[in-house]
């Protein structure tokens, strides 16, 4: 009788459940049905040859699949070209490049409700649907590149159209949302959100300002310099500039006062450090090949689906192999019969807040150089899912929108953003160039268009050249402008025009043999213009410096083996001093264990070793135990001096009056106390997070929380967890947490074409239920590559081929 009533209880509540939406999630029934349900999803992934019909293509389109579902697309023409790659990735992504747009353009809340109104809200204010309509706008004047755009948003209409919501992917289904149609602009915000993540408008202003005003200008320059200390620059130290620098603006003569516009606290997002990218050519010189050989591997966050998916795109004047973005036209990263190319990004300052005082509540107008200017206004109505919908005034300045508005006091200054995503630009005519590239001269007519988000393209060539350029759209500043706040009332606090594209830092065929960035400084101090007070460190790039300078005879496993490098120069520079200043008499036993395993370190970020935990945790510790003066409150946050500045104090400022903490004024400290307390508190912090010190619990592998997560973080079993791989975030190997290498690529250039091998963490396909979801993680994370399938001709047999759709015109 027990279980007869049990029975019964469960009975009714699983069909309570399946008939019950858990917001965001949909009914159960619905989700499980054998007939519309996420079962249905099964079929989507087969690997047979097929025919389909299309409006909208020219000629006939063949479109071979190899053992890894990568379309090799062969098209008479461009448009039939990236019509098919539009409806070929939508077939493959579709889920994907909808919630992508959907974040860019801040409409989360339509789908999954009201907790994503505030980075909605973000989106809106900082002008990002705007931008990119402007772009939109300006990319219509060139012909040929609106045709290439408007190809590629037909076709993927051409497959939502025949899409039967049974053949959803799963996650509209789990959501209990359905697609809509595609359109160019939607490709122009995908660039624009690539701005967003590369060229953050989150960038310190605010608290460097706070800094700047409880410090004073002597403290912030010598604790925040223009130049690190340890640098290995982009561009080799030496290199001769053959351009006559544009003049600079005027420094205007109240800037470091601390915008004296602004004297109250003032918080803004701030930036999260990620952990870069790679890419480097080495020439011929230094090949067992004689031609330059090209790697690459943007470091970005890790997601399934990828960011990246892989193609090629030939027609009878083209043939290019490579990774595109899901959502636009062209190949990014790749390489065609002749040259290869690569990006990582620069990190220029090229987002700035300025202080912005209305004349009074209706905010029509603002104070600018001694006038009252008339300001416009966009209504942004954000969707929220089961509410009223949330209209938001944003007010638009000549600097641009007010992305942190104080409404309702609006004598205290607003912050008004200048941002290089406002600047109309053409991305999509750099990529389709890139791709019919030949030779060094097309590479560089390609970059002359691009505009953001700045990146270092690295190129080689079977002409035997290789080459890198800063390259993207940069103004011209006065040195450290925008460093700190900017008024907005004064005209010389503006943008004062641009660095012509042939003053960006570049060089072609160096001496070195090789070309590289990871990225730290573009140039050294020689170079006349402005670009950032702060890059990336440079310690990857040091490291891959010295790998690159002692390679001789060097293959595509050569340059594989430096992508997957886990060597950390930091520590080898640093460790050393730290240890010198324990004292050995004064540890209890689990310190002197962590000790001896620091002492005996190879430096490598191997998953076995332990000494890479304690390293990470006693550098992430030792800033807190110096600056204590920064100590902050969400008013008015400060920001925290760059770890370089630390390492050089420690390193060669052992007397510096910074390691003396102002919490303990009964106490003196120096330089070995503060060592010796960090590293006991970092002992204790391990133990209390790991357990006693043990190699299985402390050891790299076990505690560096590597992941690969979906797209929509609370579906965890569609991700990766505990991904076991070496790595860290200052080594080549940028592989820690949720960001890492997103695609490693190798490229041998040679006179009958390229031999070039490649993987990312994922899969083609964006369905969870799909063979090829996941399927190249494994090689991925034991740092080995695929071998490319580059098809030289339409019909050209290669075994790696498994299937061929065509399409025709209907």
């Amino acid at each position: 009788m027990k279980k007869a009533v049990l029975s019964l209880a469960l009975t009714g509540g699983l069909l309570w459940a399946l008939g019950t939406s858990f917001s965001p999630l949909p009914a159960l029934g619905a989700f499980l049905s054998p007939f519309s349900g996420f079962w249905s999803n099964e079929r989507r992934i087969q690997m047979l040859d097929a025919e389909i019909h299309l409006p909208g293509v020219e000629s006939e389109v063949i479109i071979r699949y190899d053992d890894n579902r990568v379309p090799h697309i062969f098209a008479e023409n461009d448009h039939d070209l990236y019509y098919a790659q539009g409806y070929v990735t939508a077939r493959d992504r579709l889920f994907q490049m909808d919630l992508t747009i959907r974040s860019a353009a801040g409409r989360l809340s339509e789908v999954v409700g009201e907790q994503a109104l505030p980075l909605d809200l973000y989106k809106r204010r900082t002008g990002s649907v705007k931008a990119a309509e402007e772009a939109w706008k300006f990319v219509q004047q060139d012909v040929k590149v609106r045709r290439v755009i408007e190809a590629y948003s037909d076709g993927i209409n051409a497959y939502l159209s025949n899409l039967r919501p049974a053949d959803y992917p799963i996650e509209y289904k789990m959501l209990g949302f359905t697609p809509e149609a595609w359109t160019p602009e939607k490709s122009m915000l995908l660039m624009v959100e690539m701005t967003h993540t590369l060229a953050t408008p989150r960038d310190g202003d605010a608290a460097l300002t706070n800094v700047l005003q409880k410090f004073g200008l002597e403290v912030l320059r010598d604790l925040y310099p223009d130049y690190a200390d340890r640098e290995s620059p982009i561009i080799p130290k030496g290199t001769k500039w053959n351009f006559k620098r544009k003049p600079l603006p005027k420094v205007p003569k109240d800037y470091t006062e601390g915008t004296a516009s602004v004297r109250e606290p003032l918080s803004w997002p701030e930036r999260v450090e990620g952990i870069g990218s790679n890419n480097w050519a080495i020439a011929g010189e230094k090949s067992a090949t004689g031609l330059p050989i090209l790697a690459g591997d943007p470091h970005l966050g890790l997601t399934l689906p990828s960011i990246w998916y892989q193609i090629q795109l030939s027609t009878p004047e083209s043939n290019a192999y490579g990774v595109s973005l899901p959502g636009a036209p062209c190949i990014i990263i790749g390489f065609n019969h002749d040259i290869a190319w690569s990006e990582t990004n620069v990190g220029s300052d090229v987002a700035d807040l300025y202080a912005i005082k209305f004349k009074d509540a209706s905010r029509r107008e603002y104070s600018y150089d001694g006038q009252w200017v008339k300001t416009d206004f966009r209504l942004e109505e954000i969707k929220v899912k089961g509410k009223p919908s949330v209209i938001d005034t944003v007010v638009y300045t000549h600097h641009g929108p007010v992305a942190m508005p104080r409404w309702g006091d609006e004598q205290k200054p607003s912050l008004a953003l200048r941002w290089i995503a406002h600047e109309p630009g053409n991305p999509v005519k750099t990529f389709y160039m890139l791709n019919r590239s030949k030779n060094y001269d097309d590479y560089v007519r390609a970059l002359s268009h691009y505009v953001a988000p700045a990146q270092n393209f690295v190129f080689a060539s079977n002409e035997n050249d290789i080459a890198i350029w800063v390259n993207g759209k940069f103004p011209l500043k006065w040195k450290e402008q925008g460093k700190f706040l900017l008024d907005g009332s004064k005209a010389a606090h503006d943008w004062q025009g641009w660095i012509p594209h042939a003053h960006n830092p570049h060089v072609k065929n160096p001496k070195q043999g090789y070309v590289s960035s990871a990225n730290q400084a573009p140039a050294d101090e020689s170079y006349p213009y402005y670009l950032h007070w702060r890059f990336a460190a440079a310690n990857r790039a040091i490291r891959i410096n010295e790998r690159l300078e002692g390679m001789q005879q060097a293959t595509i496993d050569s340059l594989r083996l430096l992508q997957n490098d886990t060597y950390n120069v930091l520590a080898r520079d640093l460790l050393p001093t730290l240890l010198e200043q324990i004292k050995m008499g004064d540890l209890n036993a689990s310190q002197y264990s962590t000790y001896t395993a620091l002492k005996q370190w190879d430096y490598e970020y191997t998953t076995q070793a332990v000494a890479p935990t304690i390293f990470e945790k006693w550098v992430e510790n030792l800033p807190f135990f110096v600056w204590d003066e920064f100590t902050t409150d969400a008013k008015k946050p400060l920001q925290l001096p760059q770890k370089d500045r630390l390492w050089q104090l420690i390193l060669k400022e052992p007397d510096s009056k910074w390691f003396d903490r102002v919490e303990t004024a009964d106490v003196k400290e120096n330089q070995a106390d503060i060592i010796r307390l960090s590293f006991k508190a970092t002992v204790d912090s391990l133990t209390r997070q790991y357990g006693t010190y043990s190699s299985k619990n402390w050891a790299w592998g076990a505690v560096k929380g590597s992941t690969i997560a979906h797209l929509v973080p609370p579906l965890k079993s569609f991700g990766r967890s505990n991904v076991v791989a070496g790595g860290g975030a200052d080594v080549p190997n940028a592989f820690r947490g949720k960001w890492g290498p997103s695609w490693r690529m190798v490229v041998a250039l040679g006179k009958d074409g390229p031999k070039a091998y490649g993987v990312y963490p994922g899969g083609q396909s964006g369905n969870p239920g799909s063979p090829y979801y996941d399927n190249m993680v494994t090689t991925w994370a034991e740092g080995k590559l695929n071998e490319l399938v580059y098809l030289k001709t339409i019909d050209e047999n290669h075994p790696k081929v498994l299937s061929t759709l065509k399409i025709s015109k209907r």
